[in-house]
């Protein structure tokens, strides 16, 4: 069942590498159009947090894959206040921690763990539109996979460095060229797995984020969102 066949609220799907700007035109759009937000990368580094809590080796594919269905991961949607828990437990702060960072790209790679990701993140979206005016869902594999119906699909960019700036800032360190390699290495990871990797599809619109202000890119978001209604 696609994430579009159920409900009538928008779903507007966001795509694109880390530190383009994903998560602020996400949630900035969301609270613009009162829309629900789902972070599904936040979903997988939970994922990897609790792998990494509980002892499974994240390098043994089966190992992994073994495990996906043990822990219990509940997201809230309020793009004011979005919220992840593993068992109850909120790991929020936790699950942007260096060993998480490192570990998340080879437990996104394994087919289970994106099958059971996916499946979680279609019934968020599918309530969202049953119970709301929609949700921004962001991601690597949302125009793609999870909502490749959405009357709104996006693929936001930058440069390198820019990217590495802003990703600096949000984790507070100073060693930008040191963030920048490790976000090339993500990349590299993200689009060459065999499942679902990073791409862009030829109806998403690609959006370079490089030059333009939070504000800028919300609103030119919320433009083709305004759109993608009156078309419908």
């Amino acid at each position: 069942m696609s994430a579009q066949d159920t409900g009538g609220g928008i779903v507007i799907a966001i795509d694109g590498p880390s530190g383009s700007g994903k998560s602020s035109t996400s949630k900035g759009v969301a609270r613009a159009r009162n829309l629900r937000y789902l972070d599904t990368g936040a979903m997988y580094r939970a994922l990897t947090w609790w792998m990494l809590e509980n002892g499974v080796d994240v390098s043994d594919t089966s190992a992994v894959a073994a495990a996906v269905e043990r822990p219990t991961i509940e997201m809230g949607t309020d793009p004011a206040a979005p919220t992840v828990a593993v068992d109850g437990r909120d790991v929020a702060a936790e699950i942007r921690g260096k060993e998480v960072t490192g570990s998340v790209s080879a437990v996104s790679a394994v087919p289970e763990a994106r099958e059971l990701l996916v499946r979680i993140q279609r019934e968020i979206i599918a309530r969202a539109r049953a119970e709301s005016a929609g949700i921004v869902v962001e991601g690597r594999d949302i125009t793609t996979v999870v909502a490749p119906d959405a009357p709104v699909k996006l693929f936001l960019t930058a440069s390198a460095e820019a990217r590495a700036q802003r990703r600096s800032k949000e984790v507070r360190t100073s060693d930008v060229a040191a963030t920048q390699a490790a976000l090339l290495r993500r990349d590299r990871l993200d689009s060459s797995r065999a499942h679902s990797p990073l791409t862009r599809t030829e109806d998403a619109v690609e959006l370079d984020t490089t030059g333009l202000s939070l504000d800028e890119v919300v609103e030119l978001v919320v433009g083709l969102a305004d759109e993608a209604v009156q078309k419908a």
